[in-house]
């Protein structure tokens, strides 16, 4: 004959309150999906857009400027990779700011 095991209550309290944690937190995640249901693949490829631009732009820039120095006063260093560089880096601070700007948006959304 089987035999049936009773479970203690406390167990029984915590097997329940585990539950309800679960069952909250899904619902957060349903209710914060609600909220961001706007922000579609078309919202992440917009920041991919945004970032790569963020980036790209001031290190063009910063070739532009360095072959101008090149071309009108020569000397034995290359003024257009170390405004590459210069560039890049300026484009890497653009882009971090835009990154934490945007997550700032989204934490703050989420509270």
């Amino acid at each position: 004959m089987v035999e049936i095991r009773r479970v203690s209550s406390q167990r029984r309290k915590d097997i329940a309150d585990r539950f309800a944690d679960k069952v909250a937190k899904k619902e957060l995640l349903r209710l914060k999906g609600l909220r961001h249901k706007n922000e579609t693949v078309w919202f992440g490829l917009g920041m991919f857009g945004i970032i790569g631009w963020a980036v790209a732009i001031p290190t063009l820039i910063g070739i532009a400027f360095g072959l101008w120095i090149d071309r009108n006063w020569p000397s034995q260093y290359s003024w257009a990779l170390m405004f590459l560089i210069f560039g890049l880096v300026i484009g890497c601070i653009n882009a971090t700011y835009w990154v934490r700007k945007i997550r700032s948006k989204i934490i703050e959304d989420d509270e």
